[in-house]
């Protein structure tokens, strides 16, 4: 039966380097997964309007439902993501802000993630990467261990085709792709064992 990754891309830019490891990681997936970019533009602002059921004028966005139910649809998801003034993007705490609600159907819930995290400078995104863990550790998201992925001097990292120029660089993304489908497949075991 085929699993259903989300990967959300931190960035909107059309030509961001979260884009393009995107797109190369996409291809460390087994057949039997069905590993999809996210997309994250058009998502309105969060505003908690929308969900308050005491607030009957505001309509909750179709952007927001159809989000909603994408994530819930899937088996893990995956975050690619850089780091905007030593934090995640706005863009992509909008969208996790989007799935935490309503409260009693929480997108995000024990869903397992995986993060790899970039940056052009030499720190990798790590301030971006211990952020998004901090948020999602709120939904109790099992995520693989060591060794996590901080990417730096991602403009480096690719050739002119935009595939990784480095094997050792495929070889360490495909392990850590792996690891996370392990913790998607255990996941999936014990929502099996609880129903």
């Amino acid at each position: 039966m085929t699993k259903n990754i989300s990967i959300i891309i931190g960035s909107l830019r059309r030509g961001s380097y979260a884009r393009k490891i995107a797109h190369n990681v996409i291809d460390y997936f087994p057949e039997d997964y069905d590993a999809r970019i996210v997309e994250i533009r058009d998502l309105p602002l969060y505003d908690f309007d929308y969900d308050d059921p005491e607030v009957t004028d505001r309509l909750t966005p179709p952007e927001y439902a159809r989000f909603r139910e994408t994530i819930k649809a899937s088996d893990g998801v995956l975050f690619i993501t850089p780091e905007n003034n030593r934090t995640i993007p706005a863009c992509l705490k909008n969208a996790i802000d989007i799935g935490s609600k309503p409260n009693s159907d929480v997108a995000w819930k024990r869903l397992p993630a995986g993060i790899i995290s970039h940056s052009v400078g030499r720190m990798g995104g790590y301030s971006s990467q211990k952020n998004l863990r901090l948020a999602l550790s709120y939904f109790d998201m099992p995520t693989p261990g060591q060794p996590e992925v901080f990417l730096s001097q991602s403009p480096t990292l690719l050739d002119e085709n935009d595939k990784f120029a480095q094997e050792s660089t495929v070889r360490f993304l495909q392990d850590y792709i792996m690891r996370f489908l392990t913790v998607v497949t255990n996941a999936a075991r014990v929502r099996g064992s609880v129903r």
